[in-house]
C-alpha cells in the first residue's frame, strides 16, 4: 500500500477533506455560539388583523417561554410551536426566526361558543373543545351549554347554529343544546322551555318537528301564557306539553 502512490494521494485527500469540513463545521459551531444570536425578542402576533384578546404576556412568560431553549440557530421552532399550543385560548401557533435574535409567533385563539360537558370545558365556534378561564370567556355574557359523546362536538355546533335559525320566527333562541348517547336531540330556549325533538332519522325530520311546533306555539302561549316548561316533540302526529300544574299527552288530554 505504502508504494502506491495513488492510494497515497487518494487516503492524504480525503484526510484533508474530512480536517476542512471538521474546521468549517467548528467555525459555524462558533459562530453560531456568540451572544448576538442569543434569543432577545419573542414577537407575538395574532393572525392576520385580528387582535389577541386572551393570550397575555403573563401566561406566555410562565407557560411557553420557560420551554424554549437554544438560540436564533440551535431553537426548535416545533418544539417552540407546541409550546405556544399549551397555552390557554390558542387553538394554533405558528413560529419563523427573524434575523438575528427574534423569534415571530403568529397566534389564532379560540373564540368561545358555549360550555361543553359539565367538566368545566368550553366549545368554539369551529367545534374545538379546550379548557380557559370560564370568567374571561363569559366576559360577554352567559354561554350557551353543549353536550354530546366525544367526537360530536362540530355536529353539535352546526345543529345550533340551525336550530338559532329555525327558532326565530317565535323570536327565541336555544340556550343548551344536547345530544345524548342515543343520539337524540333535546334544546332548551331562551325561554326557559325545553324542546325533545328525540332522534334524526331523515334528513328532514328534526326540522318537520320544529315547523310544527312553531305552527302550534302561538296557541300555546294564548292559553298557558309563561308556564309551559317542556315540549315532546316525538310523537309523528302530535306532542306531549308539560307546564306549571298542567301535563298535556300525545292526543291533548290532561295526564
Amino acid at each position: 500500500m505504502w508504494h502506491d502512490v495513488r492510494m497515497l494521494n487518494a487516503t492524504t485527500n480525503a484526510l484533508l477533506g474530512l480536517l476542512v469540513l471538521s474546521l468549517f463545521a467548528s467555525g459555524l459551531w462558533w459562530v453560531a455560539q456568540r451572544p448576538m444570536f442569543t434569543l432577545k425578542m419573542i414577537r407575538i402576533e395574532g393572525v392576520g388583523e385580528s387582535q389577541l384578546r386572551h393570550v397575555n404576556p403573563s401566561t406566555v412568560r410562565t407557560t411557553a417561554v420557560p420551554r424554549i431553549k437554544g438560540n436564533f440557530f440551535t431553537t426548535n421552532l416545533d418544539t417552540v410551536r407546541q409550546a405556544f399550543e399549551a397555552v390557554p385560548w390558542v387553538r394554533k401557533a405558528t413560529v419563523r426566526r427573524e434575523w438575528p435574535n427574534k423569534l415571530i409567533v403568529n397566534i389564532e385563539e379560540h373564540e368561545a361558543l358555549g360550555t361543553w360537558g359539565e367538566e368545566g370545558r368550553l366549545v368554539s365556534v369551529k367545534g374545538d373543545v379546550f379548557t380557559a378561564n370560564m370568567a374571561e370567556a363569559e366576559e360577554d355574557g352567559e354561554l350557551p351549554e353543549f353536550a354530546g359523546p366525544d367526537g360530536s362536538e362540530k355536529e353539535v355546533v352546526s345543529r345550533y347554529r340551525q336550530l338559532t335559525g329555525w327558532f326565530k320566527p317565535i323570536n327565541l333562541a336555544p340556550e343548551a343544546v344536547h345530544l345524548s348517547g342515543r343520539y337524540a336531540w333535546t334544546v332548551k330556549l331562551s325561554n326557559g322551555m325545553v324542546v325533545e325533538l328525540g332522534r334524526e332519522q331523515s334528513k328532514t325530520t328534526l326540522k318537520d318537528r320544529v315547523d310544527r311546533l312553531i305552527a302550534i306555539y302561538p296557541q300555546l302561549v294564548m292559553r298557558l301564557q309563561d308556564k309551559i316548561e317542556s315540549v315532546d316533540m316525538r310523537y309523528p302526529n302530535g306532542l306531549a306539553l308539560k307546564a306549571q300544574g298542567l301535563t298535556l299527552g300525545a292526543n291533548g288530554r290532561k295526564k
